[in-house]
């Protein structure tokens, strides 16, 4: 069984693209049936929320279809659930997003979206997240974007799995015109996120822009943002 997640929520279309990819990806070469892939998804946004759980309070669950599950928790609850509840024994990949804006770099420890693969990278289930950086809010071509996570299916799943590990996918955002990016395997930049307050009164708004980010040499950061696909392997 394969999981679908993201932190978007259940009718995001970056997880309508991944959907996609991955059902192209299973019937170009794979051993897994079409009807073995399930959306365990949170119901509401849950962007920013990093790897928080629910342990105090009750996680609702709506079926939505026959292989989709409406989560009322976060993205590593989402992953929780299926694991332990809905496919005890079942899951052998984890695959979440395709979010809508960047999660490289220092990223990660914020992102829901990587924390739905890294919960799974905890309890040794092989996973990826894919992420789509944005520039300047333009529109985002998820046809596009299904095409590329796609092809990074078919060579990652082809892979020998490391235990505790996990792939982290940012695809860069293009002109329409312009050629299919090219694929770097490296490391993820190790500088902060921009920050900066407008001030008003007693409050603050963060008002930092997040492409003056600092970037390591030839790190995720460098690679998306330089129009290229950045994907690392990280670690629990």
């Amino acid at each position: 069984m394969i999981i679908l997640t993201n932190d978007d929520g259940i009718g995001a279309p970056g997880i309508v693209a991944l959907e996609a990819a991955i059902g192209q990806a299973l019937a170009t070469q794979s051993d897994i049936a079409a009807n073995d892939v399930a959306i365990v998804a949170p119901a509401e946004q849950q962007s920013g929320c990093g790897h928080q759980v629910t342990t105090f309070a009750p996680i609702g669950l709506e079926q939505s279809q026959e292989y989709a599950w409406a989560v009322s928790g976060t993205p590593a609850d989402c992953t929780r659930v299926a694991l332990w509840h809905l496919y005890p024994e079942q899951v052998q990949w984890v695959l979440s997003g395709i979010n809508a804006g960047g999660n490289m770099g220092s990223d990660v420890y914020i992102s829901g979206t990587v924390a739905a693969v890294r919960e799974a990278a905890l309890h040794r289930i092989p996973a990826i997240a894919f992420s789509h950086y944005r520039q300047d809010k333009q529109a985002f071509n998820w046809d596009k974007a299904s095409e590329w996570t796609t092809q990074l299916l078919l060579d990652l799943m082809a892979r020998p799995y490391e235990p505790g590990t996990y792939w982290n996918i940012n695809l860069p955002h293009l002109a329409p015109d312009a050629p299919n990016p090219e694929i770097v395997f490296c490391q993820p930049c190790t500088q902060p996120l921009p920050v900066g307050f407008q001030v008003d009164g007693s409050q603050l708004t963060y008002a930092a822009k997040y492409g003056d980010r600092c970037r390591d040499g030839g790190s995720d950061v460098e690679t998306c943002l330089g129009g290229k696909i950045a994907v690392t392997q990280l670690r629990v």
